[in-house]
C-alpha cells in the first residue's frame, strides 16, 4: 500500500494525537493549517508535539522532546517507531503510560549516547505507569489457563499460540519513576511489563529506573533480554510468573536502593509442569541500608522460588544481602515444599556457578518450609556483569553501572 510521509522537519507546529479521533491535527505541511486524515498516511513527529489516545495507524517519532498524556495505546497493527535521542517527559495529571496491544507493535532504537527515554518532571517514584507490551506467545496461568486477566488496570486477556510472536524492538531505552499503582488497590503496573510476548521481539540494554513496583515483570510467553538494569526500584528487581520461559538471556544487572524487596522473585503460577528459563551472567548488588517496602518484611533475599519457579542460571554474582530486623537473607530462598520436591531436586532450579559476598548466611540456600537446605561454595571464577557505558545508564549525572566497577 502507497503512503505518502508528512516531512515536518521545518516546521515547529505541534502535534496532538486525540482520544479515539480519525484525524491528526497538524499542518499538512502546505501552509493551509488543513487538518491531515491518516487513512494510509504515515504520521510524523518532527522535534515535538503531545502523544495520546490511541494509535491505529504508523507513526514515526523524530528525535525530540515530546509529552505523554494519558494511556497511549499502539493497535490496528500499527506500529510506533521511535528516533534514538527522543525524550518523553510523562504527564503526572492522570493515569499516563504506553501500552502496546497484540495486533500492535513498536520500534524504539536508540543507542548508547543517545538513548529514548521516558521520565516525568517531578521526579518522583510511581509518578505513570510505564511500558507494557502484549504479544501472542503461550503462557501458563493458575490451574493451567492458556489465557489470563491482567493486572495493570488494561482488561486485557493475553496468551496466545505463537511462541514466536514479536511485538517489536527495543534498544537503549530507559524508563524512570514508573511502576504506578492503580486506584482500584488490587492492580498495579511496572516499569516494564511483557505480557505473552513472544521470543522474536528484541528486548536489549533497557533500563528502569525507581519505580513503586517491580523494575520488569513477565507474565509468560518466550521473549528474552539481554543487557538489562534495574536501578533503585521499590519491588522486585526482576520478577516472572505464567510460566514464563525465555532461552537466551545474558547480562541482567539489579542495583537495589533505599527500598527494595527481593532481586528476584520467580513463581511459575503452581505449574510443575513448565520450562526453565535461562539466565547466563547475573549481578544483584544491595546498597547498605536499603530496607523492604513493608517493616519486617521477609523479602530481602537476593533470588527467591515459589509456586513451582524455576531457572536456569549461571555466573551469579550477589553482594550486600543482610539479614534485617528478625529476617534472614540468603542468595536463594526456595519458599515452599512443593518447588522443593519438583523443581529443585527435578534440576530445574540451577544458580552456579556463584559468588555470595559481604551478605548475611553465605554457603547456604534458604528454605522456608521443612524440606532442609541446599549448602553451595562460593565459586572465584565468577565477575561482575559488564555492560557498556554512555547516557543510556546515566540518570541526573549519576553512572547507574558504578557498581559494576
Amino acid at each position: 500500500m502507497k503512503r505518502r510521509v508528512l516531512s515536518l522537519l521545518s516546521l515547529t507546529a505541534v502535534l496532538t494525537l486525540a482520544l479515539n479521533s480519525c484525524t491528526i491535527d497538524v499542518n499538512d505541511g502546505l501552509g493551509d493549517g488543513t487538518p491531515v486524515t491518516p487513512g494510509t498516511t504515515e504520521s510524523v513527529l518532527s522535534g515535538s508535539g503531545t502523544l495520546s489516545g490511541t494509535i491505529t495507524k504508523d507513526i514515526l517519532i523524530k528525535k525530540g522532546n515530546y509529552t505523554l498524556d494519558g494511556i497511549v495505546k499502539v493497535t490496528n497493527n500499527a506500529t510506533i517507531t521511535i528516533e534514538a535521542g527522543a525524550t518523553f517527559n510523562v504527564s503526572t495529571s492522570k493515569t499516563s503510560g504506553l501500552v502496546v496491544l497484540q495486533d500492535g507493535k513498536i520500534n524504539a532504537v536508540g543507542t548508547a549516547s543517545e538513548p529514548i527515554v521516558f521520565t516525568t518532571s517531578t521526579k518522583t517514584p510511581g509518578d505513570w505507569g510505564g511500558i507494557t507490551l502484549y504479544g501472542n506467545a503461550p503462557i501458563k496461568a493458575i490451574n493451567g489457563n492458556t489465557q489470563a486477566l491482567s493486572e495493570d488496570g488494561n482488561n486485557v486477556y493475553y496468551g496466545g499460540t505463537d511462541p514466536n510472536s514479536n511485538s517489536g524492538t527495543m534498544k537503549f531505552v530507559r524508563v524512570e519513576y514508573a511502576g504506578k499503582k492503580i486506584g482500584d488497590g488490587t492492580s498495579e503496573t511496572n516499569s516494564m511489563t511483557f505480557y505473552a510476548v513472544g521470543a522474536g521481539t528484541t528486548l536489549e540494554n533497557l533500563v528502569t529506573y525507581k519505580g513503586t513496583d517491580d523494575g520488569y515483570e513477565f507474565f509468560g510467553g518466550t521473549v528474552s533480554a539481554k543487557n538489562i538494569v534495574s536501578y533503585g526500584n521499590y519491588d522486585d528487581s526482576f520478577d516472572w510468573q505464567d510460566a514464563w520461559s525465555g532461552q537466551n538471556n545474558t547480562n541482567w544487572y539489579a542495583f537495589q536502593t533505599g527500598v527494595g524487596n527481593f532481586g528476584m522473585e520467580i513463581e511459575a503460577s503452581s505449574n510443575v509442569d513448565n520450562t526453565a528459563p535461562k539466565i547466563s551472567n547475573i549481578t544483584l548488588i544491595r546498597n547498605a541500608g536499603t530496607n523492604p517496602e513493608s517493616a519486617n518484611s521477609a523479602e530481602i533475599s537476593a533470588i527467591q522460588f515459589k509456586k513451582q519457579g524455576t531457572g536456569i542460571f549461571s555466573n551469579v554474582y550477589i553482594s550486600g544481602y543482610k539479614n534485617t530486623g528478625n529476617q534472614k537473607a540468603y542468595a536463594v530462598l526456595i519458599q515452599d515444599d512443593a518447588t522443593n520436591t519438583s523443581q529443585v531436586a527435578a534440576g530445574k532450579v540451577k544458580v552456579e556457578p556463584l559468588t555470595y559476598l559481604n551478605s548475611d548466611n553465605p554457603g547456604v540456600w534458604g528454605y522456608a518450609q521443612t524440606n532442609g537446605g541446599k549448602t553451595f561454595t562460593n565459586a572465584a571464577t565468577v565477575t561482575k556483569v559488564s555492560l557498556v557505558p554512555g547516557a543510556w545508564a546515566t540518570v541526573d549525572g549519576v553512572n547507574l553501572l558504578a557498581g559494576l566497577q
